[in-house]
């Protein structure tokens, strides 16, 4: 009998977390790299994303796979995709802080296809985010809808920090200014794919960053949406996988949210 995908992305996900709760505080200095300035990857990662590897394309030999790591490969770029970042949170795990998680992902059709399948697992604290397209998002089996908040008086926001785009900085501190005096608080804890399953489960309003990844926001993205929340770049439109700048929250405070980007001209500089 055939095994879902969705049931392949959890096993792939927890065997991953295993394989990362093995190397958690055990990291010697030869096991970390630097791949590019400020930008750290490790033997955890590596054997996480092989671990991911193995799993989701013994089920599904014929897909194509996009990882972290590795890159892109498969047999057709028309074919099914995984998208899977194998330790979302690297530097935190390099330095001992505890947040970080796996991020699985399906695409209908190529690294850009539709998005199916996502799972984000957080194995320190348990956490287990999943969901289908046209199936919902939920977290530890309870079904998720995003917070009911029309806008950003009272709003609980997370973010990333763009280090891999120094040139962007300006606009973003320009965004995260009007942020910060529009909301409740504000939060950077270094894990998109987290931050992401966190505005699915209620914790967060909303969330942006510029220059992720697409295995940083893939299953996260699909929670979100399968929640009820909306996912855009910084002006509103759908080139999020692209650019990698993203927007995301409930109704009212990504509309909010767009506005404001919009005010500090980080908007244009997700074109």
């Amino acid at each position: 009998m055939s095994r879902s995908p969705l049931d392949v992305a959890l096993e792939a996900a927890r065997a991953a977390g295993e394989v990362l709760l093995g190397w958690s505080g055990r990291l010697a200095p030869e096991d970390v790299e630097e791949k590019a300035k400020n930008d750290v990857v490790s033997r955890a990662d590596r054997e996480s994303e092989d671990v991911c590897r193995r799993i989701l394309l013994g089920a599904f030999p014929g897909d194509v796979f996009l990882g972290e790591e590795a890159g892109l490969s498969g047999p057709s770029a028309d074919a099914p995709c995984w998208v899977v970042d194998p330790l979302d949170g690297t530097a935190n795990f390099v330095r001992g802080f505890p947040h970080w998680s796996v991020s699985v992902a399906r695409t209908e059709q190529g690294p850009l296809g539709k998005l199916t399948v996502g799972v984000v697992w957080d194995p320190l604290k348990g956490d287990l985010f999943a969901g289908e397209a046209g199936g919902g998002a939920f977290r530890n089996g309870r079904r998720l809808r995003v917070a009911a908040r029309p806008g950003l008086d009272g709003a609980s926001l997370a973010t990333g920090f763009p280090f891999r785009q120094a040139g962007a900085i300006d606009p973003y501190l320009r965004l995260f200014r009007e942020v910060f005096l529009s909301v409740r608080s504000l939060r950077r804890a270094g894990s998109a794919a987290l931050d992401l399953a966190y505005v699915a489960g209620g914790v967060f309003d909303g969330f942006f960053e510029l220059g992720l990844a697409p295995w940083d926001t893939a299953a996260g993205a699909l929670l979100v949406e399968e929640a009820g929340g909306v996912v855009t770049d910084f002006a509103g439109g759908g080139l999020w996988r692209t650019s990698g700048n993203v927007l995301a929250g409930v109704p009212g405070v990504h509309g909010a949210l767009v506005e404001l980007a919009s005010r500090a001209g980080a908007g244009e500089a997700a074109r």
